[in-house]
Protein backbone atom coordinates (compact mmCIF):
# COMPACT_ATOMS: atom_id res chain seq x y z
CA UNK A 1 0.00 0.00 0.00
CA UNK A 2 2.80 2.37 0.79
CA UNK A 3 4.48 1.71 -2.55
CA UNK A 4 1.30 2.58 -4.42
CA UNK A 5 1.07 5.90 -2.55
CA UNK A 6 4.68 6.72 -3.36
CA UNK A 7 4.23 6.00 -7.05
CA UNK A 8 1.08 8.12 -7.21
CA UNK A 9 2.87 11.01 -5.52
CA UNK A 10 5.79 10.72 -7.93
CA UNK A 11 3.46 10.81 -10.88
CA UNK A 12 1.70 13.90 -9.59
CA UNK A 13 5.04 15.66 -8.98
CA UNK A 14 6.24 14.70 -12.47
CA UNK A 15 3.06 16.09 -14.03
CA UNK A 16 3.39 19.33 -12.09
CA UNK A 17 7.04 19.66 -13.08
CA UNK A 18 6.26 19.04 -16.76
CA UNK A 19 3.44 21.61 -16.63
CA UNK A 20 5.72 24.15 -15.01
CA UNK A 21 8.42 23.59 -17.63
CA UNK A 22 5.91 24.00 -20.46
CA UNK A 23 4.55 27.14 -18.84
CA UNK A 24 8.00 28.68 -18.57
CA UNK A 25 8.83 27.79 -22.18
CA UNK A 26 5.59 29.37 -23.41
CA UNK A 27 6.25 32.57 -21.45
CA UNK A 28 9.80 32.74 -22.82
CA UNK A 29 8.55 32.30 -26.39
CA UNK A 30 5.95 35.04 -25.96
CA UNK A 31 8.53 37.34 -24.45
CA UNK A 32 10.89 36.80 -27.40
CA UNK A 33 8.09 37.46 -29.87
CA UNK A 34 7.06 40.78 -28.25
CA UNK A 35 10.64 41.94 -27.94
CA UNK A 36 11.05 41.58 -31.74
CA UNK A 37 8.00 43.80 -32.49
CA UNK A 38 8.89 47.39 -33.77
CA UNK A 39 8.32 50.11 -31.21
CA UNK A 40 6.82 53.52 -32.20
CA UNK A 41 8.58 56.68 -31.07
CA UNK A 42 6.73 59.39 -29.16
CA UNK A 43 3.86 57.17 -27.98
CA UNK A 44 2.63 58.04 -24.55
CA UNK A 45 2.69 55.33 -21.90
CA UNK A 46 -0.96 55.85 -21.23
CA UNK A 47 -1.93 55.32 -24.89
CA UNK A 48 -3.21 51.79 -25.59
CA UNK A 49 -1.44 49.70 -28.15
CA UNK A 50 -3.28 49.68 -31.45
CA UNK A 51 -5.17 46.51 -32.11
CA UNK A 52 -5.17 45.07 -35.62
CA UNK A 53 -8.49 45.46 -37.36
CA UNK A 54 -9.99 42.27 -38.80
CA UNK A 55 -10.53 42.24 -42.56
CA UNK A 56 -14.06 42.50 -43.93
CA UNK A 57 -16.16 39.37 -43.70
CA UNK A 58 -16.57 39.08 -47.48
CA UNK A 59 -12.84 39.05 -48.25
CA UNK A 60 -11.74 36.91 -45.32
CA UNK A 61 -10.53 33.53 -46.63
CA UNK A 62 -11.94 30.45 -45.10
CA UNK A 63 -9.29 28.82 -42.98
CA UNK A 64 -9.29 25.91 -40.70
CA UNK A 65 -9.46 27.10 -37.08
CA UNK A 66 -6.21 26.61 -35.26
CA UNK A 67 -5.88 26.02 -31.58
CA UNK A 68 -5.40 29.25 -29.73
CA UNK A 69 -1.88 29.93 -28.59
CA UNK A 70 -1.26 30.48 -25.00
CA UNK A 71 -1.11 34.27 -24.43
CA UNK A 72 0.32 35.62 -21.24
CA UNK A 73 -1.85 37.87 -19.10
CA UNK A 74 -2.30 41.42 -20.38
CA UNK A 75 -0.89 42.87 -17.22
CA UNK A 76 2.40 41.11 -17.76
CA UNK A 77 2.76 42.39 -21.36
CA UNK A 78 1.80 45.89 -20.36
CA UNK A 79 4.34 45.91 -17.58
CA UNK A 80 7.14 44.77 -19.84
CA UNK A 81 6.29 47.28 -22.60
CA UNK A 82 5.96 50.15 -20.17
CA UNK A 83 9.25 49.28 -18.64
CA UNK A 84 10.88 49.37 -22.10
CA UNK A 85 9.46 52.75 -23.30
CA UNK A 86 9.00 54.61 -20.06
CA UNK A 87 11.02 57.89 -20.20
CA UNK A 88 12.78 59.15 -17.12
CA UNK A 89 10.67 61.40 -14.93
CA UNK A 90 11.59 65.10 -15.43
CA UNK A 91 13.31 66.75 -12.57
CA UNK A 92 11.26 69.41 -10.82
CA UNK A 93 12.70 72.89 -11.51
CA UNK A 94 11.99 75.50 -8.89
CA UNK A 95 11.26 79.01 -10.29
CA UNK A 96 13.93 81.60 -9.72
CA UNK A 97 13.03 83.94 -6.86
CA UNK A 98 11.97 87.45 -7.96
CA UNK A 99 14.24 90.33 -6.92
CA UNK A 100 12.86 92.28 -3.97
CA UNK A 101 11.09 95.53 -4.88
CA UNK A 102 12.91 98.38 -3.18
CA UNK A 103 9.89 100.65 -2.76
CA UNK A 104 11.57 103.02 -0.34
CA UNK A 105 14.47 103.73 -2.68
CA UNK A 106 12.14 104.22 -5.65
CA UNK A 107 9.97 106.72 -3.76
CA UNK A 108 13.07 108.59 -2.58
CA UNK A 109 14.37 108.95 -6.13
CA UNK A 110 10.98 110.13 -7.35
CA UNK A 111 10.79 112.79 -4.64
CA UNK A 112 14.32 114.01 -5.44
CA UNK A 113 13.51 114.22 -9.16
CA UNK A 114 10.35 116.22 -8.46
CA UNK A 115 12.21 118.62 -6.18
CA UNK A 116 14.93 119.11 -8.81
CA UNK A 117 12.31 119.86 -11.48
CA UNK A 118 10.64 122.49 -9.26
CA UNK A 119 14.03 124.06 -8.56
CA UNK A 120 14.91 124.25 -12.26
CA UNK A 121 11.57 125.82 -13.14
CA UNK A 122 11.97 128.57 -10.55
CA UNK A 123 15.64 129.43 -11.07
CA UNK A 124 16.10 132.69 -13.03
CA UNK A 125 17.60 131.97 -16.42
CA UNK A 126 18.57 135.52 -17.37
CA UNK A 127 20.10 138.54 -15.68
CA UNK A 128 16.71 140.16 -15.19
CA UNK A 129 15.54 137.52 -12.75
CA UNK A 130 13.03 135.92 -15.08
CA UNK A 131 12.38 132.28 -14.23
CA UNK A 132 11.00 129.54 -16.43
CA UNK A 133 7.79 129.50 -14.39
CA UNK A 134 7.18 133.17 -15.20
CA UNK A 135 7.92 132.50 -18.85
CA UNK A 136 4.68 130.53 -19.18
CA UNK A 137 1.65 132.82 -18.93
CA UNK A 138 -1.83 131.41 -18.66
CA UNK A 139 -3.02 132.61 -22.06
CA UNK A 140 -0.10 132.00 -24.40
CA UNK A 141 3.18 130.15 -24.32
CA UNK A 142 5.50 133.17 -24.36
CA UNK A 143 9.14 133.37 -23.39
CA UNK A 144 9.64 136.46 -21.29
CA UNK A 145 12.61 138.30 -22.73
CA UNK A 146 13.76 141.78 -23.57
CA UNK A 147 12.09 143.07 -26.72
CA UNK A 148 8.83 141.15 -26.24
CA UNK A 149 6.03 143.27 -27.74
CA UNK A 150 2.67 142.94 -25.95
CA UNK A 151 -0.80 144.43 -26.13
CA UNK A 152 -3.68 144.02 -23.70
CA UNK A 153 -7.34 144.97 -24.06
CA UNK A 154 -6.48 148.67 -24.44
CA UNK A 155 -4.83 150.52 -27.31
CA UNK A 156 -1.39 150.82 -25.78
CA UNK A 157 1.47 148.64 -26.98
CA UNK A 158 4.32 147.76 -24.66
CA UNK A 159 7.84 146.45 -25.00
CA UNK A 160 9.41 144.43 -22.21
CA UNK A 161 12.80 145.64 -21.09
CA UNK A 162 14.64 144.92 -17.83
CA UNK A 163 11.54 143.15 -16.56
CA UNK A 164 9.51 146.35 -17.04
CA UNK A 165 6.91 147.18 -19.67
CA UNK A 166 7.67 150.31 -21.67
CA UNK A 167 4.83 152.04 -23.43
CA UNK A 168 5.38 152.92 -27.11
CA UNK A 169 3.86 156.39 -27.11
CA UNK A 170 2.99 156.84 -30.81
CA UNK A 171 2.73 155.03 -34.10
CA UNK A 172 5.70 157.08 -35.29
CA UNK A 173 7.74 155.76 -32.37
CA UNK A 174 6.57 152.22 -33.15
CA UNK A 175 7.77 152.49 -36.73
CA UNK A 176 10.86 154.55 -35.93
CA UNK A 177 12.20 151.91 -33.53
CA UNK A 178 11.69 149.18 -36.12
CA UNK A 179 8.82 147.24 -34.57
CA UNK A 180 6.44 145.26 -36.79
CA UNK A 181 2.82 144.37 -36.25
CA UNK A 182 3.49 140.64 -36.50
CA UNK A 183 5.64 140.99 -33.37
CA UNK A 184 2.70 142.15 -31.24
CA UNK A 185 1.42 139.44 -28.86
CA UNK A 186 -2.10 139.79 -27.52
CA UNK A 187 -2.11 138.98 -23.79
CA UNK A 188 -4.50 139.39 -20.90
CA UNK A 189 -4.41 142.49 -18.74
CA UNK A 190 -3.57 140.37 -15.70
CA UNK A 191 -0.41 139.28 -17.48
CA UNK A 192 0.56 142.90 -18.25
CA UNK A 193 -0.03 143.89 -14.64
CA UNK A 194 2.71 141.52 -13.52
CA UNK A 195 5.31 144.01 -14.77
CA UNK A 196 6.10 147.49 -13.50
CA UNK A 197 5.86 150.48 -15.79
CA UNK A 198 9.15 151.62 -17.25
CA UNK A 199 10.03 154.76 -19.17
CA UNK A 200 7.88 155.30 -22.24
CA UNK A 201 9.46 154.98 -25.65
CA UNK A 202 9.36 158.19 -27.69
CA UNK A 203 10.40 159.34 -31.07
CA UNK A 204 12.43 162.57 -30.75
CA UNK A 205 11.78 165.39 -33.24
CA UNK A 206 14.07 168.22 -34.32
CA UNK A 207 14.30 170.59 -37.23
CA UNK A 208 17.59 171.80 -38.69
CA UNK A 209 16.95 175.49 -38.07
CA UNK A 210 16.33 175.04 -34.32
CA UNK A 211 18.49 173.70 -31.48
CA UNK A 212 15.48 172.43 -29.55
CA UNK A 213 14.54 168.74 -29.33
CA UNK A 214 11.03 167.51 -28.59
CA UNK A 215 9.57 164.16 -27.59
CA UNK A 216 6.33 163.22 -29.35
CA UNK A 217 3.57 161.87 -27.09
CA UNK A 218 -0.17 161.54 -27.88
CA UNK A 219 0.15 163.98 -30.78
CA UNK A 220 1.88 166.62 -28.63
CA UNK A 221 5.49 167.77 -28.61
CA UNK A 222 7.24 167.79 -25.24
CA UNK A 223 10.25 170.06 -25.05
CA UNK A 224 13.47 168.68 -23.53
CA UNK A 225 15.03 171.57 -21.65
CA UNK A 226 18.77 170.80 -21.95
CA UNK A 227 21.34 168.07 -22.55
CA UNK A 228 21.59 166.99 -18.86
CA UNK A 229 17.80 166.45 -18.90
CA UNK A 230 18.13 164.63 -22.23
CA UNK A 231 20.60 162.20 -20.72
CA UNK A 232 18.78 161.88 -17.40
CA UNK A 233 15.60 160.79 -19.21
CA UNK A 234 17.54 158.03 -20.96
CA UNK A 235 17.25 159.49 -24.47
CA UNK A 236 19.85 158.67 -27.09
CA UNK A 237 20.86 160.65 -30.15
CA UNK A 238 20.01 157.76 -32.46
CA UNK A 239 16.34 158.29 -31.63
CA UNK A 240 16.30 161.85 -32.97
CA UNK A 241 14.23 162.21 -36.16
CA UNK A 242 14.60 165.33 -38.31
CA UNK A 243 11.39 166.91 -39.58
CA UNK A 244 10.37 170.27 -40.92
CA UNK A 245 10.12 173.21 -38.54
CA UNK A 246 6.61 174.04 -39.80
CA UNK A 247 5.48 170.55 -38.82
CA UNK A 248 6.80 171.08 -35.29
CA UNK A 249 5.14 174.48 -35.01
CA UNK A 250 1.77 173.01 -35.98
CA UNK A 251 1.89 170.44 -33.17
CA UNK A 252 0.35 171.32 -29.81
CA UNK A 253 2.65 171.62 -26.84
CA UNK A 254 2.66 169.13 -23.99
CA UNK A 255 4.43 169.11 -20.64
CA UNK A 256 8.18 169.72 -20.99
CA UNK A 257 10.99 167.67 -19.48
CA UNK A 258 11.07 168.37 -16.57
CA UNK A 259 7.49 169.55 -15.97
CA UNK A 260 8.71 172.76 -14.25
CA UNK A 261 11.00 173.75 -17.11
CA UNK A 262 8.88 176.78 -17.97
CA UNK A 263 7.30 177.92 -21.25
CA UNK A 264 7.91 175.72 -24.26
CA UNK A 265 9.99 177.52 -26.92
CA UNK A 266 8.91 177.21 -30.54
CA UNK A 267 11.41 175.91 -33.10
Amino acid sequence: MKKDDDSTTDKILDLLLDALIERQQARQADKDRYSRLPRRQGRSISEPHPQPQPPPAESAPKTTPQPAATVPPAAAVTDETETAVSPPAPESVEPAPLPPVQLDRMLTRLALGLALLILIVNIPYNRFGTSLARAMPDVQSLIIRDGLVMKGSGERIYVLENNQKRWITTLDAFEWHGYRWEQVNAVEDSFLNRFEDGRPIYVLLKCEQSPHIYALEDGQKRWIRDIPTFEAEGFVWEDVKFVGCDQLRNMPNGLPFPPDAGPVPEP
